[in-house]
C-alpha cells in the first residue's frame, strides 16, 4: 500500500523529458500540458489506481486524492496518507496508527515531489507520439516515454493526454517485474484555496499515534 502511495506522488511529480531523438509532435503536446499546469496555483485531483500483473493473476483497484500547493502536497490513499510541508515527509498508516517522518529522497524514483509537476524540460527519457484515440468519451493523444537509463525499474511509461483540456488523463507505468500501474485522473480542480496546515501531519488528530522519526540527524 505504501508503494502505491509513493507511485502516485511519482506520477504527479513526473519529469517528462526531451532529446534530439524524441518525437517533435509529442514534445509540442507535452509542452502545452506543462505550460497549462504551471498556471495552476493549487491542484486537487481525484484518481483511480489499478495494479495489474497477469503472471501473478493480480488486479488491484483503489481510489485516492491529492492536494498540491507550491512545493507542498498531501496524498490520501485511504489507509495510507502522505504529507509534505516543503521540508519533511510524514507517512501515516491508519491500520497501525503509526507515522514515519523522513526527509525527501530525490533519488527515489517512486517518491518525487509533485511540486515539479509535469516539468518537461529535464533529461531522462525519449518521447514518442503513438496515436490519436477516443476513449472514455474523451479525445486523447497517446504518448510513450522510454527511460534513457536502462537500470530503471520500469521499461516504458504511456501517457494519455486530454486534447480539450491539455491535461494528463491517464498514466501507465510498465515495470520490469511484470507489474503495470494505471492511474486515471477522474476529476481535477485548479486554484482551490488550500491552507498550509493541511500539508503537516497533526498528531492531535490521531490519539496514541506512534511516531517513528527516520530523518538523518
Amino acid at each position: 500500500m505504501k508503494k502505491l502511495g509513493f507511485l502516485v506522488i511519482f506520477v504527479f511529480a513526473f519529469s517528462l523529458v526531451y532529446s534530439q531523438q524524441s518525437d517533435e509532435k509529442a514534445l509540442k503536446i507535452l509542452d502545452k500540458v506543462s505550460q497549462n499546469m504551471k498556471t495552476y496555483k493549487t491542484i486537487y485531483a481525484e484518481f483511480g489506481l489499478e495494479l495489474k500483473n497477469s503472471q501473478e493473476n493480480v488486479d488491484d483497484k483503489r481510489g485516492g486524492k491529492i492536494w498540491i500547493k507550491g512545493n507542498k502536497y498531501k496524498v490520501d490513499m485511504g489507509n495510507v496518507q502522505t504529507y509534505f510541508d516543503g521540508k519533511n515527509v510524514w507517512t501515516y498508516v491508519k491500520e497501525s496508527n503509526e507515522v514515519n517522518i523522513t526527509s525527501p529522497d530525490d533519488d527515489d524514483e517512486d517518491a518525487i515531489n509533485p511540486a515539479k509537476i509535469f516539468d518537461i524540460y529535464k533529461d531522462g527519457f525519449k518521447v514518442r507520439f503513438v496515436q490519436d484515440r477516443f476513449e472514455d468519451t474523451r479525445p486523447l493523444y497517446v504518448i510513450d516515454l522510454f527511460p534513457k537509463d536502462k537500470s530503471k525499474s520500469f521499461s516504458r511509461i504511456r501517457l494519455k493526454v486530454d486534447k480539450s483540456k491539455n491535461e494528463i488523463y491517464e498514466f501507465d507505468r510498465f515495470d520490469k517485474d511484470g507489474n503495470i500501474y494505471i492511474i486515471k485522473i477522474f476529476r481535477l480542480y485548479k486554484n482551490k484555496p488550500l491552507n498550509d496546515s493541511m500539508f503537516v501531519f497533526d498528531k492531535k488528530k490521531h490519539p496514541g499515534v506512534e511516531v517513528v522519526d527516520l530523518r538523518d540527524e
